[in-house]
């Protein structure tokens, strides 16, 4: 029997829904077009525009837009500042004040080609997000006025988790939300699914995972990079320790882990830190990298099984 399989956009992505009942998929698609409108940053009747916006210290805020910014400090705690949920002002200079939903892709080799000198991300000297606080006994959320909050990548996984838990009963499903995926069900144990990591540069198969649980994300700069007015290239990942994209010789990262969000935050966090640094944040559960000239390495348990022993 066919899985049901539906695909539709939302947070600026595609989002794919694999094995769930008809009714049920309607009913997260409805809960995720609405998450996304509450967490957009670009647009100015979301929660978090508002909060993003209020001259207050201290604003209410949703259980939802709670639950986002605690992932967000989550994912800068994790990684020591390193995926920083307080760039939107480096984001907006970059050429990345409004969606970039529908513009036309610049091709990945064209930018490569005048790239700065690789060089690996490193934190912001003056770390923003460690002014952030959730209070959920209270419903608040404090930081100075000012400092502006972006749920982006980590909201992804976030949504991605959410879904996964909101579907108990179903033996085996996929929900991908824009290549931050989880898979589930006691089905996927007995039939893994096959997971296609596609090649930055050829859009190809560049290596294909089997998956019977957990998490697989992909962080990448094939579907953002833009030209600025003045020729150079940029694209969303920013290095927090320049304001600048960061250009770290990776193109490319994909992690493995319990949930979408941990992976979510592992596959930026290995792109930004280039090569060496990428490798030992995959250590423990495993990714795949792609380098600026295409070449394709296995990082962590994966790479233990690409040189044939066991993992």
């Amino acid at each position: 029997m066919q899985e049901y399989d539906e695909t539709f956009r939302a947070m600026g992505t595609d989002v794919r829904l694999i094995g769930v009942a008809p009714d049920a998929a309607r009913e997260q698609r409805a809960f995720i077009e609405a998450f996304a409108a509450r967490l957009s940053r670009f647009r100015p009747d979301s929660e978090l525009c508002a909060l993003n916006a209020s001259p207050a210290r201290e604003v209410p805020a949703s259980p939802l837009l709670r639950a986002a910014v605690r992932a967000g400090v989550w994912a800068a705690e994790a990684t020591n500042g390193l995926v920083d949920p307080t760039l939107i002002p480096a984001l907006e200079r970059a050429g990345y004040a409004e969606s970039r939903e529908g513009a036309a892709p610049v091709p990945l080799r064209e930018a490569l080609a005048t790239a700065p000198t690789p060089r690996a991300a490193r934190p912001a000297a003056e770390a923003a997000w460690r002014t952030i606080a959730v209070d959920d006994a209270r419903g608040v959320i404090t930081r100075p006025p000012g400092v502006r909050i972006d749920t982006g990548g980590v909201g992804k996984g976030l949504a991605a988790d959410a879904v996964a838990h909101r579907l108990p009963g179903h033996d085996r499903f996929v929900v991908d939300c824009g290549g931050d995926m989880v898979i589930g069900g006691p089905g996927a144990a007995r039939r893994p699914y096959d997971v296609e990591v596609q090649h930055p540069l050829t859009g190809e198969c560049a290596h294909r995972l089997s998956v019977a649980s957990g998490a697989v994300a992909t962080s990448g700069l094939s579907v953002r990079v833009w030209r600025r007015p003045d020729g150079s290239y940029a694209h969303h990942l920013i290095d927090p320790s320049t304001g600048e994209p960061a250009w770290t010789g990776l193109i490319a990262a994909t992690a493995l882990a319990p949930t979408a969000l941990e992976a979510e935050t592992l596959a930026k966090a290995a792109l930004l830190s280039g090569p060496r640094g990428a490798q030992q944040i995959l250590a423990a559960h495993g990714g795949l990298l792609v380098h600026g000239d295409g070449d394709v390495e296995p990082a962590g348990p994966l790479r233990t099984f690409a040189m044939g022993v066991a993992a």
